[in-house]
């Protein structure tokens, strides 16, 4: 079912058609994996903030692990948050906490960042400054994988942003794509580079679980990284919401374990997503 690439040095990363293939395997996932039982029957109260309930589990297209024929959702417009305050409560209350990606998994340090817009210049040396006009919040969370077994530690990040319009988030997955053809070499600072970047929209059929999806794949090195490792990035949209995902490999770890760790997580973050806009 896989095929994916290992982590490479810039020279001799794949061309589109690996990234295609590994796109394709990433799409599969976001749509089938996600949370257990108790994700399946918790339901959601005001702007977003999940509560169990006796209720009636959501149907099978909106079940995370399920997937349905075509993705067919319209946020309730009575749900999606309209004012900055309640951006901020839904934001966090659809994140995920590192025991909700996957067991083991553990906070960051930094943990949080809140209230911030990155922003990647011409130097293509990342920054972050306010958030921009028609962005009620952006909330990140970074998780990591420790290091276990002779494998090194991964580090993730969940990030969700909240709109004004649907326009304005189609606009950021638009934007996004442009910046690894802008600058396939990112600093990310602390010595840390992000190289040999190729994104991608997903087909919109093989998305069945938001109204669109990309994909990104290159390398990452850093101080701890061990070298050249590989680096798998997603970010998807539900009506004016976008999810966002990285993952930075690490020593021992293959391609098709950072496309789990990332399918997982998005899927999860968007099915939260999607209970809290019903």
């Amino acid at each position: 079912m896989f095929t994916v690439f290992r982590a490479l040095p810039p020279a001799a990363r794949p061309g589109r058609a690996a990234v295609t293939a590994v796109a394709a395997t990433a799409a599969v996932l976001l749509a089938g994996c996600g949370g257990g039982e108790g994700e399946r029957n918790s339901r959601v109260k005001g702007n977003g903030v999940p509560s169990p309930s006796g209720s009636a589990a959501p149907s099978a297209s909106s079940t995370v692990g399920a997937l349905p024929d075509a993705w067919n959702f319209t946020p309730d417009p009575e749900r999606v948050p309209r004012t900055a305050a309640q951006a901020r409560a839904f934001t966090r209350s659809v994140s995920l906490a590192p025991t909700d990606w996957t067991p083991g998994m553990v906070r960051h340090e930094p943990y949080e960042t809140a209230g911030t817009w990155p922003r990647l210049p011409d130097t293509c040396v990342w920054t972050r400054g306010h958030l921009p006009e028609g962005v009620l919040d952006s909330y990140n969370r970074r998780i990591d994988l420790p290091a276990k077994d002779g494998k090194g530690r991964v580090h993730g990040s969940v990030t969700i942003t909240v709109h004004r319009d649907e326009a304005g988030a189609e606009r950021e997955l638009k934007d996004t794509v442009q910046e690894s053809f802008r600058c396939p070499v990112q600093d990310l600072g602390g010595g840390q580079k992000l190289e040999g970047l190729m994104s991608m929209h997903i087909d919109p059929k093989d998305v069945k679980n938001a109204d669109a999806t990309l994909f990104e794949a290159g390398t990452y090195s850093g101080p701890s990284s061990g070298g050249p490792q590989g680096y798998v990035w997603s970010k998807s949209r539900i009506g004016p919401v976008t999810t966002a995902v990285s993952v930075k490999g690490a020593r021992g770890h293959t391609t098709d374990d950072l496309i789990r760790l990332a399918a997982e997580a998005g899927a999860k973050m968007l099915y939260r997503v999607e209970l809290g806009l019903k």
